[in-house]
C-alpha cells in the first residue's frame, strides 16, 4: 500500500467521490480539492482530510503515489498536467483513470556534476553545454557526456577535437557524424564521450540508452566535474548536483516539471522567461545566439549553413548565401547545386557533413565549423554558482 494524495472536485457528487476514496487499496492521507462548485451543498465528508494547497500537501505529507479521481471542466489538460509536474518534482507518481506519469528513475553518481537540458529540439541547449564546458574548463579538468538520437553503439571517447577529414571518415562509414558529442568535442575542446539513447518520455525518461556506461567512462577518468547533456527533451539519468535547463516552452506537457527541478532556466523567448518565474524561484536568463567560425574567413566569398535563426551580419567574409536547411536534406541538396563560394561554413548539426561537407569538397571549397556563442548578462557567474564545492577552485 502507498501513501496517497487523491485529487478531487466539486463537480463530482461528495457520496461518489467518497466510496471511490474507499474503494481504492491505498492508505489515503488527505484528498485535494482542486475546484468545482456545482455538487457542493455545504459540509461535505470525503472520510480523509480535505485540503487546498497541493505543494504543501505533498511536502507536509509526502505521498508516494497521487491519484487524479477529478475531470474536466476543474482540471482541463493543461492544468492536470501542471499538478502531475509538481508531483513529480516532489518524486511522487501521478496516476488517473487512463494514465500514470513517473519521475525518471536518476542514478547516483560519485564525481562532481551538472546537466544540461532541453524542452525539444533546436533550443540552444548544444551551445549552452559547450559554453559550461568551455567556462568550466578554464581552471578544472571536465568531461562532458552527450547522449543522443545517432550516438555510438558503444560510448565513444573523443580525448581530441575531430577535424573536417574525421567526421567525413566517420559518415563516409555509415555513422551519424554531427551527432551532439561530435559537435562539443569539435567546439568545446574537452574531453568528451558519446552515447545514444532511443525514445523519449514526457518526463524526459528514454526507452533505451547507453548513458551509464558513458558515466562509469567518465568517472574512471577522474576528473573534476563531469558535464551530461541532455538529448532533445530526454534528460540523462544521472542524479547530477545541478540541472540547467534550456527552454522555448515551459507550459506544455510536462516541461513544468523540467522547470521545477531545475536549478537555472535559459531560454531566448522573455514571454517564456516570465512564465517560468511564475514557476520556480531559481534563476531564469534570457539569451542570444551568435555565430562564431572557429577560423579566420578573412573576406572570403562564404556560404553559411545554420539549423537556427542565428545573425551574420558580425561575419569578416563577403557572405554569398545563407541556408538554415541543414535538417532539410533534400532542400538543402537543391541549394548546393551550383553554388559558388570558397568557404563553406557549417554548424556541426543534422546533414553538417554527410551533405554539405562532401559537396564542399567535391568542389574544392572550404569547410569552417561555426560555433554559436551564448550571450548573457550574469550567465557565467550563474553558472559558476552551480558548481559543487569539492569542484571549485
Amino acid at each position: 500500500m502507498a501513501r496517497v494524495l487523491a485529487v478531487i472536485d466539486g463537480e463530482h457528487y461528495a457520496p461518489v467521490v467518497r466510496d471511490a476514496l474507499a474503494g481504492l487499496d491505498h492508505e489515503v492521507v488527505a484528498a485535494f480539492l482542486a475546484g468545482g462548485t456545482e455538487k457542493l451543498r455545504g459540509g461535505e465528508e470525503y472520510g480523509v482530510p480535505v485540503v487546498r494547497d497541493f505543494d504543501a500537501a505533498l511536502a507536509e505529507l509526502g505521498p508516494e503515489l497521487v491519484i487524479d479521481l477529478s475531470d474536466e471542466p476543474v482540471l482541463p489538460p493543461t492544468a492536470r498536467l501542471l499538478l502531475a509536474s509538481r508531483a513529480l518534482a516532489r518524486g511522487a507518481v501521478y496516476e488517473g483513470a487512463d494514465f500514470r506519469f513517473e519521475p525518471p528513475a536518476l542514478a547516483p553518481f560519485p564525481l562532481p556534476s551538472l546537466t544540461v537540458i532541453g524542452t525539444g529540439k533546436r533550443v540552444g541547449k548544444t551551445a549552452v553545454t559547450g559554453h559550461v564546458a568551455r567556462l568550466l574548463a578554464r581552471d578544472r579538468e571536465v568531461v562532458v557526456v552527450a547522449m543522443g538520437r545517432g550516438g555510438p553503439a558503444e560510448p565513444e571517447l573523443m580525448e581530441t577535437p575531430p577535424t573536417v577529414d574525421d567526421l567525413v571518415a566517420l559518415s563516409r562509414s555509415g555513422r551519424h557524424a554531427a551527432s551532439d558529442y561530435l559537435e562539443t568535442a569539435a567546439l568545446a575542446g574537452v574531453v568528451t564521450i558519446g552515447c545514444r539513447r532511443c525514445g523519449g518520455g514526457m518526463a524526459g525518461a528514454t526507452v533505451d540508452s547507453n548513458v551509464m556506461a558513458g558515466a562509469a567512462l567518465a568517472a574512471d577518468r577522474h576528473p573534476d566535474l563531469v558535464v551530461f547533456d541532455g538529448s532533445g527533451a530526454a534528460m540523462p539519468p544521472i542524479a547530477a548536483d545541478a540541472r540547467v535547463l534550456v527552454a522555448h516552452d515551459v507550459t506544455s506537457g510536462l516541461n513544468p516539471y523540467r522547470v521545477l527541478v531545475s536549478d537555472l532556466v535559459l531560454t531566448m523567448d522573455e514571454g517564456v522567461a516570465e512564465q517560468a518565474r511564475e514557476l520556480t524561484s531559481a534563476p531564469v536568463l534570457t539569451f542570444d545566439l551568435r555565430l562564431r567560425p572557429l577560423s579566420p574567413l578573412e573576406g572570403r566569398r562564404t556560404a553559411v549553413f545554420t539549423t537556427g535563426p542565428a545573425p551574420v551580419d558580425q561575419l569578416d567574409a563577403d557572405v554569398v548565401h545563407v541556408s538554415r536547411n541543414l535538417a532539410r536534406r533534400d532542400a538543402l541538396r537543391a541549394e548546393l547545386q551550383g553554388l559558388d563560394a570558397d568557404v563553406f561554413l557549417v554548424e556541426v548539426k543534422a546533414a553538417a557533413i554527410d551533405v554539405v561537407a562532401e559537396a564542399a569538397l567535391e568542389q574544392g571549397g572550404e569547410v569552417v565549423f561555426a560555433d554559436n556563442d551564448v550571450l548573457a548578462d550574469g550567465l557565467d557567474e550563474a553558472l559558476l554558482a552551480l558548481v559543487p564545492q569539492e569542484a571549485r577552485t
